[in-house]
């Protein structure tokens, strides 16, 4: 879950970077790329531990 928190933090950071500085659009589009990817891969880990044990 750190993990998670840390990639949202660094996603987060690099957009309003990227919105700040003027020519720096591509750090907005890494940080929401790296968001996406957090999110996707949360989900993953989340679907492999709710299957039910038979």
């Amino acid at each position: 879950m750190a993990l998670f928190l840390f990639l949202v933090l660094v996603a987060i950071i690099l957009g309003l970077i990227g919105v700040i500085i003027e020519g720096l659009m591509f750090l907005l589009v890494i940080g929401i790329i790296v968001l996406v990817v957090d999110i996707v891969f949360v989900a993953v880990r989340r679907s492999r531990r709710s299957r039910p044990l038979r």
